[in-house]
């Protein structure tokens, strides 16, 4: 099917002639009305040394680290270092308690329940639909092409005046694939809501991050983790990249301690260490294409879908029985057998050498 369509089919809008207006148009009213909460360290600016406005216990905590002192609601240290290593402004920054958060508070933020309805694009990751379904939102699903693309215009088609969403994974998961971005810029060019773009495998993908566009494009809101390459996954920091007025709507709807002491100071510490991260990330693509190479081989594999993240999907003869092989030996991947476009299929992080040696090594014993 070609993606070749027309402009008009993507505007939402009352007057059909221009794309995105702005937020007053999107926002719920409960929201635009929204006075957030105001924390204790919210209401005085400079520096002090006696604290005796938040209820804290003054004697300290019963650890070697005292966490007795609310952290930084705003957490304005990592977001600066962020700002340094992104080339972005920290005003464009917002932290979750995991990209998680970020998903939930816009469908929170844009999304009245029963009335809008936002569109994914399976096979992709399943919170979407998650937090659609707990926010009590409409989903609108429009498959990906056979070649793990946008249809855009099954996406124009389900596009109506009260769509206020479209979530992107890119590179997607469970695909791995990198989705083309000029399809990307043709939503965002004229899709009169938000497109969201996905990019927690964004470091082990040859494209390049669409921060670079948020000046370009006011509706567009990135996704990043620290989950994936930067190893903190434990520490559970998401990243959402947006305009400032986006950001600020952000701000005003998470809870207002929603990423805790540990998590901060433990982030700064490892954004100190992008040449370890760095390292971490070419070895992994270089275990990638070695895995590629050796499963190829192998006679229940009908075929390995190219991959720009840390994992690859296979498709074989028969996903289950695999699945359940690996597992009596101690070894888990992910089935996704049973996801649309991913019949027979099986997701597989890369490892160390050591863990992807041991796959393999039972994977030959399987293939036997």
């Amino acid at each position: 099917m070609s993606n070749e369509i027309d402009q008009q089919q993507l505007y939402s809008g009352p007057d059909g002639n221009s794309p995105f207006r702005g937020l007053g148009g999107l926002l719920r009213q409960n929201i635009k009305n929204l006075t957030p909460y105001s924390s204790a360290r919210d209401e005085f600016q400079g520096e002090a040394s006696v604290f005796l406005d938040a209820n804290e216990n003054a004697y300290g905590s019963p650890l070697v680290q005292a966490y007795n002192r609310y952290p930084d609601p705003m957490q304005y240290q990592v977001k600066m270092r962020l700002s340094q290593i992104k080339g972005v402004p920290a005003r464009n920054i917002f932290l979750g308690n995991g990209s998680d958060e970020a998903i939930d508070i816009l469908f929170r933020s844009f999304c009245n329940p029963g009335v809008d309805n936002v569109i994914i694009v399976p096979p992709t990751y399943g919170m979407y639909e998650v937090s659609a379904n707990i926010n009590d939102v409409k989903l609108k699903r429009v498959l990906l092409t056979e070649e793990y693309q946008l249809n855009l215009e099954g996406i124009a088609e389900a596009i109506d005046a009260n769509t206020k969403l479209i979530f992107i994974c890119s590179p997607n998961n469970p695909t791995g694939n990198s989705i083309n971005r000029d399809d990307i810029e043709t939503l965002l060019a004229n899709f009169n809501g938000i497109v969201v773009v996905d990019e927690a495998y964004i470091n082990y993908s040859r494209q390049k991050t669409f921060i670079q566009e948020l000046t370009e494009y006011a509706n567009l809101v990135v996704l990043q983790t620290l989950s994936k390459a930067w190893g903190l996954a434990g520490l559970r920091m998401g990243m959402a990249f947006a305009s400032e007025e986006i950001i600020e709507v952000m701000n005003k709807v998470k809870p207002p301690y929603n990423i805790n002491e540990a998590s901060q100071t433990l982030a700064l510490q490892a954004l100190a260490n992008i040449e370890q991260v760095n390292t971490w990330i070419k070895e992994t693509l270089q275990q990638r294409d070695n895995l590629v190479l050796t499963l190829k081989d192998m006679a229940f594999v009908l075929d390995i879908y190219p991959s720009d993240a840390n994992f690859i999907l296979v498709k074989t003869t028969d996903a289950n029985s695999i699945y359940n092989f690996l597992v009596e030996r101690g070894i888990i991947v992910r089935n996704r057998s049973k996801v649309e476009l991913c019949e027979g299929c099986l997701r597989i992080t890369i490892g160390t050498p050591q863990e992807n040696d041991k796959l393999i090594e039972t994977l030959q014993q399987y293939n036997a």
